[in-house]
């Protein structure tokens, strides 16, 4: 049997997750696409940015919402049910996106899909991490890190402490794409000097791409 694909959208709360998720939806012809959303109330992943996308195959019903903490903290308790879920639905899907909290680690979510319950229907064929590139020309890994950090003092489920900067550094170790967004905002000499910076973190070979 065919493997389902699932990519995987990381980054921090601001970094325009929203806008990449919505130019997928817009562009995904006739698949159907099973949205997983860890960030629902932030994002604003509703039925009116279903209806905009104007795709049929987009419907209320195939996004699941994860609202007891972050992913990486609840991959046994909320993950793995989630994929089931799509999994048992009559009408299969044709690709799975997950939206992970600014928090999340993407680390143990890539390994969750090796467990037995989800590496024989699902493949992951990406981590796309989505940065502020106007907050890290300014010296800032978010937009608002203040609304990151009131973000990690609300979730009780988090069990790691990782800082901004470790964060940051682990959504990049774990991308196959850096997508360096609202880089209109930044110089252009600034913005080359960032890509080279974020190029150094990154694996070797991953691409960083500067958006708007």
């Amino acid at each position: 049997m065919e493997k389902i694909p699932a990519t995987v959208i990381t980054g921090f709360l601001g970094s325009g997750k929203t806008t990449l998720i919505r130019h997928l939806l817009e562009n995904i012809g006739d698949k159907k696409i099973a949205l997983i959303i860890n960030e629902f109330g932030d994002l604003g992943i509703d039925g009116d940015l279903l209806a905009a996308c104007g795709n049929p195959n987009c419907k209320d019903d195939d996004i699941i919402e994860l609202t007891n903490g972050c992913i990486c903290c609840t991959v046994a308790d909320d993950f793995i049910p989630a994929i089931e879920k799509i999994l048992a639905r009559d009408e299969p899907v044709d690709h799975i996106i997950i939206e992970t909290s600014g928090l999340a680690l993407p680390q143990p979510l890539v390994q969750a899909f090796n467990w037995p319950e989800i590496k024989a229907k699902v493949t992951i064929n990406g981590v796309i991490t989505v940065a502020d590139a106007e907050a890290l020309a300014n010296g800032r890994f978010a937009h608002d890190e203040q609304k990151v950090e009131d973000q990690r003092l609300e979730d009780e489920s988090l069990d790691h402490i990782s800082s901004l900067h470790e964060l940051f550094e682990d959504q990049l170790i774990c991308a196959d794409m850096i997508l360096l967004n609202k880089a209109e905002l930044v110089n252009a000499d600034r913005l080359l000097d960032l890509t080279t910076e974020i190029m150094q973190e990154a694996r070797d070979g991953v691409p960083v791409v500067a958006i708007s």
